[in-house]
């Protein structure tokens, strides 16, 4: 099951790295090959567009969708990219192994109902789908029926006065994600505007129908309520998640994620396959941190300069010259950091790498100090040991020892908690474990 899993997402990973070859296309489905123009397609006539996006979900992800000609046909690798990057965040901040049963909220499915579609595709997942719109909402359960998938997807109506996040009348304690795609514009002259600005009719088959590209604030406003409702469910649901269509958005978003003390968040940009830039933000109040390729995300320099990332969560603590007896060396520091007083800690000898989770800063001298206190006392006192209770986890964390033919690097990751000086104390005991198991050792290759 795992190897499957595997595969499949080995699959999706870089399904439109390469920009697509409509002549090919057209050879595997007709309906696509009667619209294009030669190797061509027209992006300025809806039919073709809408065409286009049947056809890869047809033959990419096994999928098939019927679009009313007066509302939102998606563009596939745009959302795929947002699945792709909700796939890793949830991987990266769990312990599990990737590949979990997981269920989400999409806030204004469209009448694609696209999202679900996708991520029940090429996840176990189940979703709570949801729209104000009428006509968007019988296309969606006609899309969720169509692809035999009304045991995974529920469709929901939901009224402008309605929670955006309705775990009750979904009869959900929790949840593990909730996504939108919001309008992009705060009125319906700003999308005119937009749309001459790129010599675009604005209100094709494939823009969209105002009620989908309009909302009152734009963007960040309809997210920002989003967020108001995270404030009060808080842990209910572990990643609260939006594509935005503007870099100012995201840069507001974070803004207020900031403001609300609100630490463990991620961005990233979304280009695959596309010529627009999109942009995802997510955040959690749970402990557990993604990996930094998925929190940090931001490549280009107009986005790293705006945009203020969450903290590094992954370091390389030192590079060594390679010891003789590398086997020697890890099990030495996999001895050292075990013999702190962990709450857990499993360390992999083929991959070299261990996790370990910790209720206390226990490798801080005054923390071993006081508790070698606390020990005498007990013994004094005649007292006997007894079995602590569980206090919560402050810290989780990896590390990693990686060899090359030049040399030998130690890194560790900081997976879970909300305090960065503990993970940089933490930091600091390594460096200072390596080099005394280094000091120690005879011989390294120089």
């Amino acid at each position: 099951m795992a190897n499957d899993q595997e595969s499949k997402d080995r699959h999706y990973k870089d399904l439109y790295a390469s920009p697509p070859d409509f002549k090919v296309l057209g050879r595997l489905d007709p309906d696509l090959a009667a619209v294009l123009k030669g190797r061509e397609l027209d992006f300025d006539d809806p039919a073709s567009v809408m065409q286009l996006t049947k056809t890869l979900l047809k033959l990419d992800f096994d999928l098939s969708i019927e679009l009313p000609d007066d509302r939102l046909c998606p563009p596939v690798a745009n959302r795929h990219n947002y699945i792709l990057w909700l796939k890793n965040l949830l991987d990266t901040s769990s312990y599990e192994k990737p590949g979990r049963k997981a269920v989400g909220i999409d806030i204004g499915t469209g009448a694609s109902c696209i999202y679900p579609l996708l991520g029940c595709t090429q996840r176990p997942w189940s979703f709570v789908a949801t729209d104000i719109d009428a006509k968007s909402l019988e296309y969606a359960r006609g899309n969720v029926k169509r692809n035999e998938l009304t045991h995974r997807i529920n469709v929901l109506a939901r009224t402008q006065d309605d929670p955006m996040i309705p775990l009750e009348d979904a009869k959900l304690s929790s949840a593990d994600f909730a996504m939108t795609n919001p309008p992009f514009y705060a009125s319906k002259d700003e999308l005119l505007e937009s749309a001459a600005q790129k010599s675009r009719k604005p209100f094709t088959a494939c823009t969209g129908s105002e009620t989908e590209m309009v909302t009152a604030g734009g963007e960040v406003a309809f997210v920002g309520r989003i967020l108001d409702e995270s404030l009060e469910l808080r842990e209910r649901v572990q990643w609260y998640t939006c594509m935005v269509g503007f870099l100012s958005s995201a840069t507001k978003l974070v803004e207020r994620l900031k403001k609300e003390g609100i630490d463990n968040y991620a961005v990233t940009e979304l280009v695959q396959g596309s010529k627009t830039r999109r942009w995802a933000v997510g955040w959690s109040f749970q402990a557990m941190r993604p990996e930094q390729s998925v929190a940090r995300g931001v490549t280009s320099k107009a986005g790293a300069a705006k945009i203020d990332l969450p903290p590094a969560t992954e370091q390389q603590v030192l590079k060594i010259a390679v010891p003789e007896k590398i086997g020697e060396f890890a099990d030495a520091l996999r001895r050292h950091i075990g013999g702190l007083e962990l709450a857990s800690w499993e360390w992999d000898q083929e991959r070299l790498e261990g996790v370990g989770r910790a209720e206390a800063n226990v490798w801080n001298r005054a923390w071993r100090r006081k508790r070698k206190r606390e020990m005498e006392v007990e013994e004094q006192e005649g007292k006997e040991e007894v079995e602590k209770e569980p206090s919560a986890i402050v810290f989780g964390f990896q590390v990693r020892v990686r060899v090359t033919k030049d040399d030998l690097s130690v890194g560790c990751r900081w997976m879970e908690g909300h305090d960065a000086v503990i993970f940089e104390s933490f930091q600091g005991y390594i460096k200072a474990t390596v080099n005394s198991i280094t000091g120690t050792a005879k011989g390294t290759k120089k």
